[in-house]
């Protein structure tokens, strides 16, 4: 492996593949590096060459707002001439994300329980998971972890944040005059099949444990869609468990389902399409929605509104001030910390009280400008600044306080380099990208903003499964899986063939040098969902005539640890839920299709929308 120069840390990631990827693919890696050359992927065609930069000098101004694909390429975050990496051989990359061999910026984050990698349609002819023009994150996509000698990928400028402006419109408090409306039990009764032991588990019309053999878990229940949904089908966000309660938000409607039997507790009726959930809901387990202004194609998503999800009871309701100006097409993402709701796009960002929805700052007119935040025990806001040239952009990242968004740090990246995702807020870990170049990087910040590592793959491909470009389309900005992390290491899986297993493997956060890899029980993958107890929870994949798993990793390394087995009898059915996302608690874990939609309505309504396990 070729030594970085003096002075500089080791590290860089390889390029995301083309998205598509048959099921079951690992995800791209996120190192806790300290910045370092990022490492050019290989594109779909020959990927330009690595472009030489300055280490550590001060980023030149960008304008503040990602440039768009097929840009000359510019030179590399930390400056210095990329040079081939030890880690890996470039992977094709698709929407402009980082190719490999060159020096990446920063790293990426955890996440709970965010999508996994794209399973295929439940259904003959199903929908493939929608294209994002530009690249997205990492959904669907891969990506080799390169270490690149040269570590020069970001320019690490601590700087001090604008003061954020308080009520410049004086806001009234949101009324909890929800226009939303709740019903105890559900209008549409969907299905649950629960099973008796006389089926064979095939369908959801027969008992599903009918084949569950000694030491498998047993199917607690299976929920199809009774929803009459748009003609091109609708996103499903969560699950999310609270208490006894699990809960999933789809089209028009918010519900509630107790998670012992599957039974519909409760329904929150939306005027119009839902169109943002923050990744995780609030500590006391309520979770602000938000929905579209209109009914007409195109409208813009402006109106939150709260929902107790413990009881299903409507909150206050406000809506977002319309954004203005040249970026106002960007949707508002969620993200919710302490006991703050924070609604960002490219041009404006609001944090509003949970309490009552009243407005608690807006983002600055001047300066580095917040366009998404990522929430949980910290948050932390992806940035514009001003650069004072068309031709380059200059993004950061910090540190907020939740109750008056003012800035704790920033640390701004090289010039052209984007903020890509934030896979953990505690530690921080990021991901950067410069998409002209197609370049990918992860990084990790100390709790001062400072760079701690950058994380250094070796010659293993990733793939973190994130959403699209939350920039444009309004994905978060965190909300991954595939990753995890704790106080001092970094976890991440590899990528693989289909049917094929994969490793997990763990960084030093403090050096972005990989400490130990795990192997995946046999040819079933296996995915970070998030850290539980000490130890990171992982999801297995089920394969052709073995059901998934739930298990449990050590931070020291060693074999995964199986904590639920689901059955083999019911592993198509489990395998086949599209785009899935997944939840755990109380001993139960609930898979669920990240996207409903059928090729008529008898099909639609045999869609098959949630599923729970459990001893």
């Amino acid at each position: 492996m070729t030594q970085p120069p003096s002075n500089q840390p080791p590290g860089g990631f390889g390029a995301p593949q083309e998205p598509n990827q048959a099921p079951g693919q690992g995800m791209p890696p996120v190192p806790p590096v300290p910045p370092q050359a990022p490492q050019t992927p290989p594109a779909p065609q020959s990927p330009p060459p690595a472009a030489p930069g300055p280490y550590g000098q001060p980023t030149q101004p960008g304008y503040g707002y990602p440039q768009q694909p097929g840009q000359a390429p510019q030179p590399g975050p930390y400056g210095q001439p990329g040079q081939p990496g030890p880690y890996g051989q470039p992977a094709p990359q698709p929407y402009g994300y980082p190719q490999q061999g060159q020096p990446g910026p920063y790293g990426q984050q955890q996440n709970p329980y965010g999508g996994y990698p794209a399973q295929q349609p439940a259904y003959p002819g199903g929908p493939t998971p929608p294209q994002t023009p530009g690249g997205g994150p990492f959904k669907g996509r891969t990506g080799v972890v390169a270490g690149v000698a040269a570590a020069a990928v970001l320019v690490a400028a601590v700087t001090t944040w604008a003061v954020v402006g308080g009520d410049d419109e004086k806001d009234p408090v949101a009324q909890p005059t929800a226009t939303a409306t709740a019903t105890g039990a559900p209008k549409p009764t969907e299905s649950v099949d629960q099973g008796d032991g006389t089926g064979d588990g095939d369908n959801g019309e027969e008992d599903l444990n009918a084949g569950r053999q000694t030491g498998e878990a047993k199917v607690d229940w299976l929920l199809k869609n009774d929803v009459d949904l748009p003609r091109n089908g609708s996103d499903v966000f969560g699950p999310w468990i609270v208490g006894d309660t699990v809960v999933k938000a789809m089209y028009k409607g918010v519900d509630g389902y107790a998670l012992g039997d599957g039974k519909r507790k409760w329904h929150v009726d939306m005027p119009f399409e839902l169109c943002a959930v923050p990744p995780q809901p609030a500590a006391d387990g309520t979770m602000v929605f938000g929905y579209a202004e209109s009914a007409k194609d195109g409208a813009k998503c402006t109106q939150l509104q709260k929902v107790d999800l413990k009881t299903g009871k409507p909150g206050w309701k406000k809506a977002v001030p319309k954004a203005t100006g040249f970026f106002a097409f960007s949707d508002n993402t969620l993200a919710i910390s302490g006991n703050t709701v924070t609604a960002a796009g490219s041009s404006s960002a609001y944090g509003f009280s949970l309490a009552d929805g009243h407005q608690l700052f807006k983002g600055p007119d001047s300066g580095c400008k917040p366009f998404a935040y990522a929430g949980g025990s910290k948050l932390i806001a992806a940035m514009d600044c001003p650069s004072g040239s068309t031709s380059k952009k200059i993004q950061a990242v910090g540190e907020v306080d939740p109750d008056t968004g003012k800035p704790k740090f920033t640390f701004q990246l090289e010039a052209n380099w984007e903020v890509d995702k934030v896979y953990s807020v505690d530690p921080l870990v990021v991901s950067a990208t410069q998409r002209d170049q197609k370049k990918w990087s992860i990084f990790a910040l100390n709790a001062n903003g400072k760079l701690r590592s950058q994380i250094q793959g070796g010659n293993d491909k990733f793939a973190p499964s994130c959403g699209g470009s939350f920039v444009v389309f309004g994905k978060n900005l965190s909300g991954c899986t595939g990753v995890a992390a704790d106080a001092n290491t970094f976890y991440m899986a590899t990528e693989t063939g289909y049917g094929q297993g994969n490793e997990v493997v763990a960084f030093d956060l403090n050096t972005g040098k990989a400490k130990w890899r795990s192997k995946a029980p046999g040819d079933q993958p296996m995915t970070p969902l998030r850290m539980e107890g000490g130890q990171v929870l992982l999801y297995v994949d089920p394969s052709y005539d073995k059901g998934g798993a739930v298990a449990t990793l050590a931070p020291t390394g060693g074999a995964p640890k199986i904590l639920l087995q689901h059955p083999a009898s019911t592993a198509g059915i489990e395998s086949n839920f599209y785009d899935a996302s997944f939840a755990y608690g109380s001993g139960t874990f609930v898979v669920a299709s990240g996207r409903v939609s059928a090729s008529n309505d008898k099909d639609e309504m045999q869609v098959k929308t949630m599923m729970a396990f459990s001893k």
